[in-house]
């Protein structure tokens, strides 16, 4: 008769893991502090949003013997508080907030801070990626950029309103409105020219679209009211582009701070671009008026240096990629103690839910992380590329679909920027070799099995 194993009397309190700890809700005008309540008279205290109640906060911490702090990220409102507690010398630990919701009727804010401290001094929380001070600051111009460029593309869609409103059917004619073709032709017209042919003779001699058919594209209806409305459409995106290109030579800037402190740091003798926002090459020009300035900047070799490697001889990784990754995970990933926590954190690899043996959900996790987004944007480019990369995605595509096909590929893509960055190594598509020979005798064994069961032989085709 098996015997019954003794089990031992287990305290029903959690062990105490940072006992220095303490919780802050944070909100737009008020910020909540919790500390333990051995810690205070009264341990729960509300501080004002302002400079110096911050510092307040920060000072009643210190005489409470708080060490450690944690916070939810709610919208941008934390940024402030953490840089300031941060610089006092705390470890902030932000949280996210799916993982810390409280027990459904207590919801408060003096609630949710005395939660967020007890979940944290019982060691239930774990801390969200935040990359150095300098990276942040490279992803805050990087996104301001982002927002910039759709920004301005909103000024495209106006002169594309105005041209129809005036039948004129220039950006059907041309692939790009705001090429070098375009922007010629719309200012020549915001400059009183009406004549057609002399209108088609500013295209570049590299469109496509016949000298006629341009032309007759560029037949309309005047109205006083829409070229008003498209000269001001036009001077907007003039402006915008000015201000990238500003943003642009800040963000230069800082990454020559990086290099201020590397090793041998590459020769400035190209430009910095962004993919994203080129045009057709028969319409490039990047002297057009409203185009960001050329710059001194070879960002290719400067992100080079800093990885320790080459990103963009990833297939599908492009510049403009490469400097988003730069700003979402800085210059090494020594932060992710292995390539499935990196995985894991970008949501490229599945949550799985199991209840009762069972496989309830293997979908990834909710989530909008930017790099994530670049890498499945990147997928995209191999649906034709020839390399292993582009014949894995192909496969998958094949098998599972394209939605999953994409997050395959992208999680694919993930492993292998991890493992060139963390060992500083050049990628090489040889090491792929065997796992295309292997590929190749399973669809092999494969075929011939299908073959043998419909009562067919398969035969070489050099015998």
């Amino acid at each position: 008769m098996a015997r019954r194993k003794r089990v031992g009397k287990r305290s029903a309190q959690p062990r105490v893991v940072h006992p220095h700890a303490a919780g802050v809700d944070v909100g737009a005008t008020a910020v909540y502090a919790a500390v333990a309540p051995d810690r205070d008279s009264q341990p729960i205290q509300r501080f004002a949003t302002f400079t110096r109640d911050l510092h307040a906060l920060a000072k009643w911490l210190t005489a409470c013997g708080v060490r450690t702090v944690a916070m939810e990220s709610t919208g941008v409102y934390w940024i402030p508080v953490f840089q300031i507690l941060e610089s006092r010398g705390f470890e902030v630990v932000l949280v996210n907030a799916r993982h810390v919701k409280n027990v459904p009727g207590r919801k408060s804010d003096v609630a949710d801070c005395e939660w967020l401290r007890y979940l944290h001094s019982v060691g239930l929380l774990r801390g969200s990626f935040r990359p150095a001070e300098r990276v942040c600051a490279v992803r805050t111009l990087l996104r301001h950029r982002d927002s910039l460029i759709k920004t301005a593309s909103r000024s495209v869609l106006h002169m594309q309103k105005a041209f129809d409103q005036m039948n004129v059917h220039l950006h059907h004619a041309l692939s790009d409105l705001t090429g070098r073709s375009g922007l010629r032709i719309v200012d020549a017209i915001l400059n009183g020219q009406r004549d057609p042919s002399q209108l088609a003779q500013l295209a570049d001699p590299r469109v496509k679209v016949s000298r006629d058919t341009l032309e007759a594209a560029l037949e309309g209806d005047w109205r006083p009211e829409h070229l008003f409305t498209l000269g001001q459409a036009r001077t907007s995106y003039a402006h915008y582009q000015e201000l990238i290109a500003a943003c642009d030579q800040e963000i230069a800037a800082y990454i020559r701070q990086f290099e201020s402190e590397a090793e041998d740091p590459p020769s400035s003798t190209g430009t910095i671009n962004d993919p994203a926002a080129a045009v057709d090459d028969a319409e490039a020009d990047v002297d057009a008026p409203g185009q960001a300035q050329e710059a001194s900047f070879d960002l290719q070799a400067h992100l080079a240096h800093l990885f320790g490697t080459d990103l963009t001889q990833i297939p599908g990784i492009g510049l403009s990629t490469a400097q988003l990754l730069f700003a979402e995970i800085g210059p090494d990933v020594s932060r992710f103690p292995t390539v499935n926590h990196f995985a894991s954190w970008l949501n490229l690899c599945p949550r799985n839910k199991i209840s009762g043996d069972k496989v309830l959900s293997s979908r990834t996790g909710p989530g909008a992380n930017r790099a994530a987004q670049a890498l499945r944007w990147a997928t995209q480019s191999l649906f034709r590329s020839p390399s292993y990369l582009g014949q894995y995605f192909r496969r998958m595509r094949a098998r599972r679909g394209t939605p999953k096909a994409v997050t395959a590929t992208a999680h694919k893509i993930a492993r292998i920027i991890y493992h060139l960055i963390s060992r500083r190594i050049p990628y090489d598509e040889s090491h792929f070799a065997q796992h295309e020979q292997q590929h190749r005798k399973r669809t092999e064994r494969r075929l011939r099995n299908q073959a043998r069961l419909m009562g067919f032989q398969l035969i070489p085709q050099s015998a």
